[in-house]
């Protein structure tokens, strides 16, 4: 009696064709799914001084094997695109956003273009990625609303580009961002409270903007005569800051990086 149920019956055909769809899915965005976004950047790099990508990002070696790639041990995925400091010039595809075990996306110090695909972030796929370190490029436009969709993110620099618009309110849906950089850039408008909810925030930067804040009453000018470019924020009266390093917990790569930005970063802080 209990095997012409239909209601087994039509659990059961559920259950297979969820299988059959997850097999479809994992074959569909494998290595090679990753190869070919990566040669999408490749061919929208229009300056390579060194033909680093050139001559390294090949089809007749593994995706594993490139320079500035890293791949994860168990899935065999990339994890990492570290291009920083490649002198590279050019647009971003969105075809990145599908390297779906992507953890770090680090371009920094190059002179990349343009605006961000929304679809870069919009697909979804990113949901692994913790860093997004686009610093000192030229990139331009808004910030797409998808790049805050992603939970996992940890860091997100946007140091010295061209980037303007209002900061989305919905930055807070970011709640385990640890470090947000956007000095050095031309936003405009309001510094979102939702800022303040952000409980794991540790680094905030957002100097060398158009923005203004939400204080409507400083009946003692406290903020006004404390709170100025001029000085370190640390210094600033109801600031405490913490005096140990908060990177560990990225990649390795970043505590470089952290190193030789802090300097530029301190000087661009909140005014």
């Amino acid at each position: 009696m209990a095997k012409n149920n239909p209601l087994i019956v039509i659990i059961t055909a559920f259950v297979v064709l969820g299988l059959m769809f997850s097999l479809v899915k994992a074959a569909a965005t494998n290595i090679t799914t990753d190869q070919h976004a990566l040669l999408a950047l490749k061919d929208r790099i229009k300056y390579d001084p060194t033909n680093l990508l050139a001559k390294n990002w090949s089809t007749s070696s593994s995706v594993c094997t490139w320079i500035g790639v890293t791949c994860g041990v168990r899935h065999h995925r990339v994890t990492v695109l570290n291009i920083s400091y490649f002198g590279l010039a050019g647009t971003l595809p969105p075809q990145l956003g599908n390297l779906s075990f992507l953890q770090v996306l680090a371009i920094g110090n190059n002179s990349f273009s343009g605006s961000l695909p929304e679809e870069l972030f919009f697909l979804g796929n990113l949901s692994s990625l913790r860093v997004v370190d686009l610093s000192y490029n030229q990139l331009s436009g808004t910030i797409p609303s998808s790049i805050f969709q992603i939970s996992s993110l940890e860091k997100l620099d946007l140091t010295s580009n061209m980037f303007d618009g209002q900061i989305p309110s919905i930055i807070s849906k970011c709640q385990r961002l640890q470090m947000l950089s956007l000095s050095l850039n031309n936003f405009i408008g309001y510094i979102p409270k939702e800022i303040g909810n952000m409980t794991m925030l540790k680094e905030l930067y957002l100097g060398n903007n158009k923005l203004q804040a939400h204080i409507t009453h400083d009946p003692h000018n406290l903020l006004a005569n404390n709170w100025t470019a001029s000085t370190f924020v640390c210094n600033w009266v109801g600031i405490t800051c913490d005096s140990q390093n908060n990177s560990h917990s990225l990649e390795s790569y970043l505590n470089e990086s952290y190193e030789h930005h802090s300097a530029a970063y301190r000087k661009s802080l909140i005014p």
